[in-house]
């Protein structure tokens, strides 16, 4: 294995775990440093897989295909939480892998992921880890009304069930499938926010300024990104913890750290995310330099910047509702329309067919004032039929 302080510089095969539309941007910004690139994801027509220079068509925990990655490759990131951390572990033999497969592992479950944060001295919810019947009976009634969410598994709020007594929650836990999960008490939320760290092998970190979020559904809406989004107070402990989390991991690599902010101005920790996420999309047009490419400086030992904001940014979650919004059969939007506001600027997935609750892409729209931002981004929004906000 090479030296963890040698700089893997342009010219080089860099890899990616995951095919999506995270590795996709991933693939574009390495590409426009002049690194080639490698997927490994057994979807033929996976959106990163389209557009790198190597693309291997096998499932995660292939030995066949780890092996040629890793012979193909001077570095291997993910841009998929749920990759098997084994195959993290495996790559990690031969050569630079960032994330560990051991942080990555602990993103994977709920209840780890809960005790790294208490562990860090990072406020979270009053929460109780239910593997057992006997757990599930000792549940303390103040941490009702709560959220059951399964351990393993769960993103976009999927695995998750709302609980207002005992029996409703016993219920759950049924309809669940009796898989480990957490309970995490319901809290007076005013809204909720992120930060997006990246930490290099030596230690370094920076980071993009605190994003704050709009969930739908479970599903990451809007993000908006502009100097006073939110108190000096909160984003100073925004930032504080998530750099104690990445730390606490000895993390390398892009990590997003998300918060909810409770009604009296706290805020608590909510779960991390192992690579780039949704709400720093903003950072392509926003700032300049990308969490993607950020990402990339990370896995080859480049040098860590400080990302600077110099635009208000706004972002739009782009999913497959819209091509539905007047008909039942897929209809491309009135792109040509977005594209005439100031300021847009449209990224697309490259998957092949829209479909409801689908992310196909996301709208950056970036103005001089955040009061711009929010103008353009509701007529971008009207345009499409997004629910203002």
């Amino acid at each position: 294995m090479s030296n963890p302080t040698d700089v893997i510089l342009p010219g080089a095969t860099l890899g990616v775990l995951g095919g999506g539309q995270l590795g996709r941007m991933f693939a574009h910004a390495a590409q426009a440093m002049g690194y080639f690139t490698a997927v490994l994801d057994k979807d033929a027509t996976s959106p990163a897989g389209l557009v790198s220079h190597h693309h291997i068509r096998t499932d995660y925990e292939d030995a066949q295909g780890l092996s040629e990655l890793a012979q193909l490759c001077a570095a291997v990131t993910t841009e998929f939480e749920n990759v098997p951390a084994a195959a993290l572990n495996t790559l990690a033999q031969s050569l630079p892998v960032s994330p560990a497969g051991a942080s990555v592992a602990i993103a994977q479950d709920r209840a780890a992921e809960k005790a790294h944060f208490v562990r860090c001295g990072v406020p979270v919810a009053p929460h109780a880890v239910i593997e057992t019947p006997a757990q599930l009976a000792a549940v303390a009634a103040d941490l009702l009304p709560g959220i059951l969410k399964t351990a393993r598994m769960g993103y976009d709020g999927k695995g998750q069930v709302r609980v207002k007594t005992l029996e409703e929650l016993a219920a759950a836990w049924v309809e669940l499938g009796h898989v480990a999960c957490v309970l995490e008490k319901m809290l007076p939320l005013a809204h909720e926010c992120s930060v997006i760290v990246a930490r290099g092998r030596d230690g370094s970190i920076v980071h993009l300024p605190v994003q704050r979020n709009l969930h739908r559904d479970g599903i990451l809406a809007v993000t908006e990104v502009y100097e006073g989004n939110l108190p000096s107070t909160q984003v100073a402990q925004a930032l504080a913890a998530a750099k104690s989390v990445a730390e606490g991991l000895n993390y390398v690599g892009v990590l997003c750290v998300e918060f909810f902010v409770l009604q009296d101005g706290s805020l608590v920790v909510n779960e991390i995310a192992p690579r780039p996420h949704n709400s720093g999309h903003y950072s392509q047009n926003g700032c300049d330099v990308s969490q993607f490419e950020l990402q990339v400086r990370c896995m080859t030992g480049l040098p860590l910047v400080q990302p600077r904001l110099h635009s208000a940014s706004t972002m739009l979650n782009l999913l497959g509702d819209l091509w539905f919004k007047d008909s039942d059969t897929a209809q491309t939007p009135a792109w040509d329309q977005i594209l005439a506001l100031p300021g847009c600027h449209l990224h697309l997935y490259g998957k092949v067919d829209a479909k409801r609750a689908r992310k196909m892409g996301h709208l950056n729209i970036t103005a001089a004032t955040p009061e711009q931002a929010r103008a353009t981004a509701l007529q971008a929004a009207e345009i499409l039929g997004i629910a203002p906000f």
